[in-house]
């Protein structure tokens, strides 16, 4: 005997609007509009010919008929929904879609994520290098990496340290140019690593503003490097061409390995904390609490004054 089932994109849009007390809630954990849910619920009550919410202020509230319909098709979506993660997660061997900006990717979180898998061996993700904002619907992001939390006010927000940039070399450097030791007034301007933030970045730490917090005079303008990634600035700096102002975080590896020395405990802070996020539907996706508190771990430095 046939199965006598009503739409089911209706039953999934009725549902999380019933558990989220909100269309707009509900539209944005399945990643459609409050018009889409809308027009599902209409269809569900035009199949079954009940009215299955009513408004109430901002929010909408089950009906005696809604309650009916809720209370078995809430309990027989989270079993279809828990049996088809299971079978996903061992088909995907726990695969998650990670996106990070560049610097980020490059200089911190792919070393990260190689201990993480070694933690966990049956993980795999798919890591997507791209500037912020990103959507997660429409590519199915787990987990972003990104700079400015503001930038995602509507995804749930885990806050990495504020990272600082502070006066970096290499060893080598410091062999050429001996005096260097004695503080960073004994580097000539010419060796100094400016990073171009970008357009983007609405407000980024300088030379300039360093020597004002040190009560040192600010080079003079078009003096040193000019490099347009902070990653780059970072390579340079380790091939030791000059000094730079490096992100404390992005170096950190560099600095535990002594690739890179610091030259004073002065920092300034980025304008911005990075930021972990991800959409709230995604939290309940196997790794995903569980990295996000791996990767805060692993960004918890030390900030220098």
């Amino acid at each position: 005997m046939p199965l006598t089932l009503p739409p089911l994109n209706a039953l999934r849009a009725f549902e999380a609007a019933a558990r989220t007390g909100s269309y707009v809630a509900a539209a944005e954990e399945l990643g459609v509009s409050p018009a889409a849910i809308s027009q599902q619920i209409r269809k569900l009550e035009d199949y079954l010919g009940k009215q299955m919410f009513m408004r109430l202020n901002n929010r909408v509230v089950l009906t005696d008929a809604g309650h009916a319909i809720h209370d078995g098709t809430a309990a027989a979506l989270q079993m279809i929904s828990d049996q088809t993660e299971q079978l996903v997660a061992d088909r995907s061997k726990s695969r998650l879609v990670i996106s990070s900006i560049e610097s980020v990717a490059e200089k911190w979180l792919i070393s990260r994520l190689a201990a993480y898998c070694r933690l966990y061996p049956d993980f795999r993700f798919d890591l997507r290098v791209e500037p912020d904002p990103v959507d997660f619907a429409r590519h199915n992001i787990d987990l972003r990496i990104g700079y400015d939390p503001g930038q995602y006010p509507e995804q749930m927000i885990v806050l990495l340290p504020q990272d600082m940039v502070l006066p970096l070399c290499a060893p080598a450097y410091l062999d050429r140019n001996p005096g260097a030791r004695d503080g960073i007034d004994a580097v000539p301007h010419e060796d100094l690593i400016h990073t171009s933030w970008g357009e983007s970045f609405g407000s980024h730490p300088t030379w300039h503003s360093w020597f004002l917090k040190a009560g040192l005079k600010p080079p003079a303008e078009g003096k040193g490097y000019r490099v347009g990634r902070s990653s780059l600035v970072l390579d340079l700096t380790r091939q030791g061409q000059g000094v730079a102002l490096g992100q404390r975080m992005m170096a950190a590896d560099d600095l535990a390995a002594g690739r890179l020395v610091p030259l004073s405990d002065i920092g300034l802070a980025l304008g911005h904390p990075y930021c972990l996020a991800y959409p709230r539907a995604k939290g309940r996706k196997r790794h995903v609490q569980a990295l996000a508190t791996w990767l805060t771990d692993a960004a918890g430095v030390p900030t220098l004054g």
